[in-house]
């Protein structure tokens, strides 16, 4: 009768989608407090919803049975990384007085499951003795004269008296896995969590869903209220209670903001270089985005634009440079001429972005004169030419080697 009342107990906290339930069973997934939330408006118990931070799932607790069944809006929701982070700060100051009454229930329930599981191998060793027993008494019960029955008979008897054999010698060697496991690893388990609870509750090894069993030997229920500010009632194991503040999550824009040093630096090196040679020198230094991805060149125009830096081309129009067409006006040359003249490091030019778009400080009496450098378009293109080749040979010569 026991047994039947403790198996209606657990059914009963296991529901999850009949009856007014106040619990679920433990499942996977980070959310610490999944199944043991109720909501401190409605008195329904809270579900788990997850979304991406980072590429790392963060829970939200949220309160929509109204919503599902009367299509009213949601009750509350939640954020749970904040909430979380503060139920294992109070669980890891709470522990020390209860150390014992863990490490006790942890014990029980481990002697609990091992004696149902002993208790089924008993009942089927019972089962083994009586079909062993049966057959005995057919073959003891059979005429000698008819050997072809005897024989049979015989042959199920000696079978029925292997499996029993078999089955006693199986309960004798998990009985002594049993202590020796209970002897060492697992009372040296209990006796951790007893000492060094925080240890093991920081332990980035430690699985989501350990660290929620943990939970449920020392909570009974949490709930929450979301107000000014998020309050959450937790109910111990015995009836006591604790109350924790804490205030409201930032806005998401809060969260998405880069930096300020990166943007800062974004910002000083604009003054020098293009968006795609900033996001080397800023890879190159360890930064990262809001998110944790790389930075790329869409993303240093991303923070240009997002927080309102002068780009670099305003900045190199603002020191006085000048464009390629106003340039080749001021020496009264064509733009090819100047491109050529660039090219040959006769001018001073800047890049503005990472197509080779240039600006060109003007030039005083060192300018080129046009005329003096006659035939030079024909030395470049002789130069790129020799180059090409010599790079062409080379690859060859290591795909040969």
């Amino acid at each position: 009768m026991e047994q039947f009342e403790e198996n209606q107990r657990k059914l009963l906290e296991n529901a999850q989608a009949h009856g007014p339930e106040r619990k679920g069973p433990p499942r996977e997934g980070p959310a610490l407090l999944q199944g043991i939330v109720l909501c401190g408006r409605c008195g329904n118990r809270m579900t788990v919803h997850y979304h991406r931070i980072r590429e790392r799932p963060v829970p939200d607790y949220v309160c929509q049975r109204e919503g599902i069944q009367r299509a009213e809006r949601i009750c509350q929701r939640i954020p749970g990384a904040g909430l979380e982070v503060a139920i294992g700060r109070l669980l890891i100051e709470t522990v020390t007085p209860l150390t014992l009454e863990v490490a006790h229930s942890v014990e029980e329930e481990i002697k609990r499951r091992r004696d149902e599981v002993e208790g089924l191998h008993q009942k089927n060793i019972e089962r083994l003795r009586f079909e062993a027993d049966l057959a005995r008494r057919r073959f003891m019960q059979v005429d000698p004269d008819n050997r072809l029955v005897a024989d049979e008979l015989e042959g199920e008897w000696n079978e029925k008296l292997r499996a029993h054999k078999y089955a006693l010698e199986a309960l004798e060697e998990r009985r002594q896995a049993q202590v020796q496991a209970l002897n060492q690893e697992q009372r040296a388990r209990i006796l951790a969590l007893a000492k060094d609870f925080p240890r093991l509750w920081n332990d980035p090894r430690t699985p989501s869903r350990e660290r929620k069993r943990m939970v449920r030997l020392l909570v009974e229920d949490v709930t929450l209220i979301k107000d000014n500010e998020i309050t959450a009632h937790v109910r111990f194991k015995g009836g006591t209670t604790q109350t924790i503040s804490l205030p409201p999550p930032p806005p998401i824009a809060e969260l998405r903001k880069n930096p300020v040093h990166l943007v800062a630096e974004v910002d000083r090196l604009l003054d020098d270089y293009t968006h795609g040679q900033i996001a080397a020198i800023l890879t190159h230094k360890g930064m990262r985005t809001v998110d944790g991805e790389p930075l790329g060149r869409l993303s240093i125009r991303y923070i240009q634009e997002a927080y309102g830096l002068v780009p670099r081309y305003d900045r190199l129009r603002n020191r006085g440079m000048l464009t390629l067409s106003e340039l080749a006006e001021q020496l009264g040359v064509v733009r090819t001429t100047v491109k050529s003249w660039n090219q040959a490091g006769f001018l001073r030019s800047h890049l503005y972005n990472d197509r080779n778009d240039c600006l060109f400080e003007p030039m005083g009496e060192e300018a080129p004169v046009k005329g003096k450098h006659k035939g030079l378009a024909d030395s470049l293109r002789q130069m790129r030419l020799s180059r090409k080749l010599t790079s062409q040979r080379h690859d060859e010569v290591q795909y040969e080697a």
